[in-house]
């Protein structure tokens, strides 16, 4: 029985999803996207108040009015698009991954139907030094600082024959000595957060962290919890943030590849 799944597996066509479809890729993410020419100072008004997690601001200043949303504390439970009477729909992709936290955060004029646009800020000093010396290569170590396993389940589909992380020269390590990044998820219980400040110490520098979902960019729904302390960002630096609860496979690989560009280099690709 065994040798038959064995040869019907090795038999049946390869599946590995294309560089294309991959990046940016936010199907089945459940991340909210905001149809601009829909936008009316009622629905905004209404979607922020079915937000749980306050993701969803209105902001009145400079005689303007403007709804925000900020990434970092969605989690994804759809309420805005049910309320949102069509201007809210499922993003079918969705960039801001691996991006400084303030890149998180988009704004919407109201009155004008049209996305304030704003400049990422420039990447950090350790962000160039590494991306100099690993190259095309790069060591990750995943710390798990309190989450519910969901990201740590996206992040494990990323190592299987379909997203085949390993194409694009990124390999998970089991020694943060061994690692270039670290890849944080959940938010950080008072019970490891000594654990995570021992493992930051631990990479060699220079060295990167990335925080995973909305608990490991804000605290998502722990936030102000006794039992945490808080986004990854209250106990170590933080590099880049991946919003999502939780993020998809696609999302992943997007941020890990926008805080270290150079990685993906055309003659690494290897499309399906």
């Amino acid at each position: 029985m065994i040798g038959d799944a064995v040869e019907r597996s090795l038999r049946s066509p390869q599946v590995l999803i294309s560089v294309s479809e991959l990046f940016s890729n936010a199907a089945g993410s459940r991340m909210p996207d905001v149809q601009p020419d829909l936008l009316t100072d009622e629905v905004a008004r209404r979607v922020v108040a079915a937000c749980p997690t306050s993701a969803l601001k209105v902001d009145e200043a400079a005689g303007r009015t403007h709804l925000i949303l900020n990434y970092g504390e969605c989690i994804a439970c759809s309420r805005c698009v049910a309320a949102g009477n069509g201007a809210f729909r499922y993003a079918e992709r969705v960039a801001r991954c691996g991006v400084r936290k303030k890149a998180l955060i988009r704004r919407w004029d109201i009155q004008r139907r049209a996305e304030v646009v704003q400049d990422e800020p420039a990447l950090s000093q350790a962000a160039e030094q590494i991306r100099s010396l690993v190259g095309r290569a790069l060591n990750i170590r995943q710390v798990d600082a309190g989450s519910c396993n969901g990201c740590a389940g996206e992040i494990l589909a990323l190592t299987n024959p379909y997203y085949d992380l390993e194409r694009f020269g990124i390999h998970f390590v089991a020694s943060p000595k061994h690692a270039d990044m670290l890849l944080v998820t959940g938010p950080v219980t008072r019970n490891m957060a000594a654990a995570l400040k021992l493992a930051y110490d631990a990479v060699p520098s220079p060295k990167l962290v990335v925080a995973v979902g909305a608990c490991g960019c804000s605290g998502g729904i722990f936030a102000g919890s006794h039992a945490v302390v808080g986004p990854v960002d209250a106990v170590i630096p933080v590099d880049g943030y991946i919003p999502g609860c939780p993020p998809t496979p696609s999302m992943l690989l997007t941020g890990i590849a926008h805080v270290l560009r150079p990685l993906l280099l055309p003659s690494r690709r290897r499309t399906a």
